[in-house]
C-alpha cells in the first residue's frame, strides 16, 4: 500500500509551518515525499523535523562526514528510500565518486564482519570495553 502524500496545498496550518521550515533551511521548492508522508500526523512531522534539524546541524562532524554517515547506515538498514535521498545530500556536500566507492567497500567489509563476529558469538575482548 502506498502513503498518502500530503501537498502544500491540502495541508493545515501546523503542517504548512513545518512545510515552509524545511524550504527554507534546504532553498527548495517543495518538500520532498519523506515528509509528504509523515504529514499524515503533523506531531510526528514536526517532531522528526525538529530532531534531524538538530542531529544535522553543525557541530563537530561537518556536513559532509554526516551526510555520508547517514548514508550509510540507510545502505546497512535497507532503506531504499533514504539511501538516495542521504545518497544526493552526500554528494551535494561535497562526496566525490571515489568517496563514494570507499562508503561502499567500507558499508560492504562491516556488513560481513558483523555478521561473522555474530554468527561465531565472538565474545568482545577486555581491551575494547570502555
Amino acid at each position: 500500500m502506498m502513503p498518502r502524500l500530503i501537498d502544500y496545498a491540502e495541508a493545515g496550518p501546523e503542517v504548512r509551518a513545518v512545510y515552509d521550515a524545511i524550504k527554507a533551511a534546504r532553498g527548495v521548492p517543495d518538500v520532498n515525499n519523506f515528509w509528504k508522508a509523515l504529514a499524515v500526523d503533523p506531531p510526528t512531522l514536526r517532531r522528526t523535523w525538529e530532531s534531524l534539524s538538530q542531529v544535522m546541524a553543525p557541530g563537530a562532524l561537518d556536513a559532509r562526514t554526516k551526510e555520508m554517515l547517514y548514508l550509510a547506515v540507510s545502505m546497512a538498514a535497507g532503506c531504499a528510500y533514504c539511501t538516495a535521498s542521504h545518497g544526493a545530500a552526500a554528494r551535494r556536500a561535497g562526496m566525490d565518486e571515489a568517496m563514494f566507492g570507499e562508503l561502499l567497500a567500507v558499508v560492504g567489509m562491516a556488513a560481513e564482519t558483523n555478521r561473522l563476529a555474530e554468527a561465531l558469538r565472538v565474545p568482545v575482548d577486555p581491551a575494547f570495553e570502555t
